[in-house]
Parts: C-alpha cells; sequence; structure tokens
C-alpha cells in the first residue's frame, strides 16, 4: 500500500468514537440502489456481492437479505471492526480494492459507497475486473454534502466546511492524502477499458435531521475527525460557532434530501 493510500485509509480512524459516530449520523444508502443493481446484474438475488471500502458497513448491511453472501472490503480496523460489533448477515475482510483476496470471477455486483475518491483508480478497476463475473455490475455512488434541508443550516455547514479545509491546509495534512475527484468517476471508468458499458444515473433519498445530526454528520467527515485527533480543538475548527448556528435553524427533525450520484459499469 502506497503511503498516500495508508494515509487515507488512516484518515478515517479519528477521535475516540469516531467510527461509531460515523456509523450512527451518515444516511443510509437508499434500496432503489440494491434494486437497481440486481436489475441491471441480471439476477433478482445476486449470489455475491462485495462492498469495497465499507466503513462501518452501512452500504455493506444495505444487501443483507437480498443477497446470498455479502462481504465488506475494509483495511481500516476501528470502522471494520466497529461493523463487525455492529452485526447483521454479512462478513468484513481485511483487505484493499487492489487486493481483496477473493477468487476470481466470484461476484455478481461490486460497490463502492463514498470510497471510490479515497482508492487508486488503475488498481482498484484491475481487481474489480478480476472478482466480477461476466455482465457482473460494478458501481460507485456518492451523496452530496450537505443534504438540502435548510438554505440557512446548509450555507453554515459550508463555512465550517470551508474553515475546516483551511486548517488541513495549514497543518499540511492535504499534502499526505491522495483523492481522486469525484465528478471524474465515469471518465475514468471509461478510460480503464475494464467496463462494456457505463452510465451514471441519478438517485435521492430521505431521512429525517435536526441540528443536533447535522452538527454530528459534520464530525463525521474524515478531515474533521483527522483534525481533532491531531489535537486541535473544536474552537479551532469554529464547531462552537456551527453548532449554535445548527441548532438555531434546524431545532427540529424535518426530513432531508440526500442526492446520490451512481456511475455503474458492466464487465
Amino acid at each position: 500500500m502506497s503511503k498516500a493510500i495508508s494515509a487515507n485509509v488512516d484518515r478515517f480512524t479519528g477521535f475516540t468514537g469516531y467510527a461509531e459516530c460515523y456509523d450512527a449520523h451518515r444516511p443510509k444508502p437508499p434500496v432503489a440502489i440494491v434494486d437497481l443493481l440486481a436489475q441491471v446484474a441480471g439476477i433478482a438475488r445476486p449470489k455475491l456481492v462485495i462492498d469495497v471500502g465499507s466503513g462501518t458497513g452501512l452500504s455493506t448491511r444495505v444487501w443483507s437479505g437480498r443477497a446470498d453472501r455479502v462481504i465488506g472490503i475494509e483495511p481500516n480496523p476501528h470502522m471494520r471492526q466497529t461493523a463487525e460489533r455492529i452485526g447483521g448477515d454479512v462478513a468484513y475482510l481485511d483487505a484493499t480494492s487492489a487486493h481483496t483476496t477473493l477468487p476470481d470471477a466470484c461476484a455478481d455486483v461490486v460497490t463502492c459507497s463514498q470510497s471510490l475518491h479515497w482508492l487508486e483508480p488503475r488498481a482498484t478497476f484491475a481487481e474489480v475486473a478480476r472478482v466480477l463475473r461476466p455482465d457482473g455490475v460494478f458501481a460507485a455512488y456518492d451523496c452530496d454534502w450537505p443534504p438540502a434541508m435548510n438554505w440557512r443550516a446548509e450555507a453554515a455547514y459550508n463555512a465550517f466546511m470551508e474553515h475546516v479545509q483551511r486548517l488541513e491546509e495549514t497543518h499540511g495534512i492535504a499534502e499526505t492524502i491522495r483523492r481522486w475527484p469525484k465528478h471524474e468517476h465515469l471518465s475514468r471508468m471509461r478510460e480503464s477499458r475494464v467496463f462494456r458499458f457505463t452510465r451514471e444515473v441519478v438517485l435521492h433519498h430521505t431521512e429525517p435531521g435536526d441540528g443536533g445530526r447535522l452538527i454530528e454528520l459534520a464530525r463525521s467527515q474524515g478531515s474533521v475527525g483527522t483534525l481533532l485527533a491531531r489535537g486541535l480543538t473544536e474552537a479551532d475548527l469554529h464547531l462552537p460557532h456551527f453548532r449554535a448556528a445548527a441548532q438555531e435553524h434546524l431545532p427540529h427533525a424535518v426530513p432531508w434530501y440526500f442526492s446520490y450520484r451512481l456511475r455503474l459499469g458492466v464487465k
């Protein structure tokens, strides 16, 4: 594993309790993704689904009961151990997107939820091609941040995250990681020549949330977790100011609209 990819993995260690915060406040993937990918793969119930960069298992557990076997691939021990404690009818492997340790042509579906931008594309696509059966489906999907719910709360979130980004640059954290732009996922999939067919699909999903959840959603971002783990205070991050704004503008739970952008490829 390269130094940059190792730093990407470590980014999601964060502060004490970070993985639990992540699992409790991040959105669950819409079930429509499960239905769509099974339909594109031409199978009512996949025999094996592999979820790469599975984190705490949010995107792995969504397949529970909808596939014969579900395996999450997660190299970060804190995230993986949290997923294993939560349980569900799934299994998790300490492996990477470039080396899943799984057999050739074993999977009907391979997914990357909120993770492909942290993975080296060439090695990841080569491994996806190896483990997918012919006509199997790969899908990388992400949701836009923040979800749509209240424009004032969203503006406060954006201002907070812009300050966090500046802190990452000031403290040299941005130089240690490597991310691949999400808007280039589809073009990189096409350039890999691994997939016979590719396209983008846009979906949406709603979950309730108030100001308290918006604060924790922000704390679940890898950049925030890394800065807090480095010893910066909440005041350094301007978190108290953001907390006050979130609680003012979202005193009660309202529907949050998560927009998902899914890039799929058929082997």
